[in-house]
């Protein structure tokens, strides 16, 4: 008998997917989006910050809910009853991205009686992503697939490697993961980064996302600079530009 798959975080989803899983896949988050035709599933989390608010606005909200150990994200306890999983993927990597592993637990045990398989991926650098893939791959019973998945990745990315370190000078790169106040991305970014051929001037592998000053910004004048707030689509992130380019270090 199949199992009845619930993904609470996007990632999850699309490793859930990516092993062939997909018809087994019942409910997920309200920010799963990918493929598209998951938005179609029931949606099992909400978040408990106004989301359409500005950069700055989103930020004080998170602060002031984890300032009073308040949960930024809810688990949707009657939507989980009626969907009955048997395996949920969640993660423990950050507290602001996506709903906890325990507050799942809480949701489920303690409100529902239930007590499903979880899967929590907690990865913090690029080699922690495949052992997240292959603890989805093991807890679903593919295994075979989800070796043959990495395989195929590690090979593509090592020829994309291969190429672009052919470049004489990296170009130094700045990813930033929030415009208001500013942070740069982090943990497996600055791998990314160096694999796709540049240099990353903010982040350290493995560590969370720093906080950094326009100053640090201006002063590190990077060749290029890629905006990847969390959560954002490319729509949002258009919308919110002028938090970046109207400031007075801009130009």
């Amino acid at each position: 008998m199949s199992s009845r798959i619930v993904s609470l975080i996007p990632s999850g989803t699309e490793m859930v997917c990516a092993l062939g899983c997909r018809a087994q896949l019942v409910g997920r988050s309200h920010e799963c989006d990918f493929p598209s035709d998951v938005t179609s599933l029931p949606v099992c989390t909400q978040a408990t910050v106004d989301r359409e608010g500005t950069s700055q606005a989103i930020h004080a909200q998170v602060s002031k809910r984890l300032q009073s150990a308040l949960s930024l994200y809810e688990v949707l306890v009657d939507q989980m009853q009626d969907l009955r999983p048997d395996v949920i993927v969640t993660q423990t990597q950050c507290e602001v991205c996506a709903v906890s592993a325990d507050e799942v637990q809480r949701a489920l045990h303690d409100l529902l009686g239930m007590s499903p398989t979880l899967i929590s991926l907690g990865a913090q650098d690029l080699s922690g992503v495949w052992e997240d893939l292959t603890r989805v791959a093991d807890g679903l019973g593919q295994h075979a697939a989800g070796q043959a998945f990495l395989k195929q990745a590690h090979q593509r990315m090592d020829n994309i490697a291969d190429s672009s370190q052919q470049q004489p000078t990296p170009p130094t790169v700045a990813c930033i993961e929030w415009m208001e106040p500013l942070m740069a991305a982090g943990n497996w970014v600055p791998e990314l980064v160096h694999l796709a051929g540049g240099q990353s001037v903010f982040g350290q592998r493995g560590a969370h996302a720093p906080w950094i000053s326009w100053e640090a910004l201006a002063a590190s004048d990077p060749n290029i600079l890629i905006l990847m707030p969390c959560g954002f689509s490319m729509a949002r992130i258009q919308e919110e530009l002028p938090v970046m380019t109207l400031h007075p270090l801009w130009p």
